[in-house]
């Protein structure tokens, strides 16, 4: 086909990467997935999809071709686990991410879309801390994003940032890397109590990963250096959610690095001008749940 594209996904085997991938090639591009499947599951591989094993600190060894668009997915994603870990974070999002900066530098024309995270405009704690100093991670994603605007102006560069709202749907993963969603999901349907962080009424917004994946198409083939949220229209109290699946819930202590509310949504308005609109919500995905488990 005419406008058929070369695009890499570095995270294809992830949740959001995979499908982003799929809806790729689909469309009858060819696509290149960079994955170290540190959170990634062969399980989500996509037939059509070239599958490449390794670092993103490694992309030019990795991926020697010169792809129409990178779709940068492929770090590091959860915000309290990162205290634990820190070089881990560094490793992956600071290191891997300036080695596929470079690999963009190199390549004249591709252009880049980056997964920010939407932790940095998050409302400041009590005590003052901000979204972005909550912890390594949160820190890492902001110095990135400011890092892709930078190489975007020294070097004359096409980019876009795409900014998530806790995104679910199939193919989230739970446990210690998980989403708060699929563990609510996989608790119900266990039967188990959701286990809520104090004090409860902290706000976020959910997004469905094709919802999310359509804002990232939209990004790429519209978006002119700039940042664009993809955020549903509306937040929740995590305690409403867990009421929103039913059954007991355990109220837990509250974590250092809880957000008392969702991130300023500034940008939401810039991708739907590009034509991006909501089509899912958190509600009838929940209300499915539900069905399902009674059939």
């Amino acid at each position: 086909m005419a406008d058929q594209k070369l695009f890499l996904v570095t995270g294809g085997a992830g949740f959001i990467g995979s499908h982003l991938c799929e809806r790729l090639v689909k469309e009858g591009h060819t696509v290149i997935s960079l994955d170290n499947y540190f959170t990634g599951s062969r399980e989500n591989h996509v037939s059509g999809v070239d599958y490449r094993e390794g670092h993103t600190k490694d992309i030019e060894k990795h991926i020697p071709e010169t792809p129409d668009i990178i779709y940068h997915l492929g770090e590091y994603s959860r915000v309290a686990k990162s205290i634990e870990e820190p070089a881990l974070v560094w490793d992956l999002n600071m290191m891997g991410t300036f080695a596929v900066l470079e690999y963009w530098r190199a390549r004249k024309g591709t252009k880049l879309v980056y997964a920010g995270s939407s932790t940095k405009m998050a409302t400041p704690r009590p005590e003052g801390t901000a979204g972005r100093d909550l912890s390594p991670y949160t820190w890492s994603k902001a110095s990135n994003t400011e890092l892709v605007h930078n190489y975007g102006h020294w070097y004359d560069l096409p980019y876009s940032i795409a900014y998530f709202y806790n995104v679910y749907g199939p193919r989230e993963r739970a446990g210690e890397y998980g989403t708060v969603i699929e563990i609510f999901r996989q608790k119900f349907l266990k039967g188990e109590p959701l286990e809520v962080r104090l004090p409860g009424t902290q706000e976020r917004i959910y997004t469905h990963v094709n919802d999310t994946v359509e804002g990232l198409v939209i990004a790429g083939e519209k978006g002119v250096r700039d940042e664009y949220s993809i955020a549903a229209t509306r937040s929740y109290p995590i305690l409403e959610v867990a009421k929103l699946f039913g059954g007991e819930i355990v109220m837990l202590p509250a974590r250092s690095t809880s957000r008392p509310s969702a991130a300023i949504d500034t940008d939401t308005a810039k991708i739907k001008v590009l034509g991006w609109k909501q089509s899912h919500t958190l509600e009838e995905y929940i209300r499915e749940i539900k069905e399902n488990r009674t059939r």
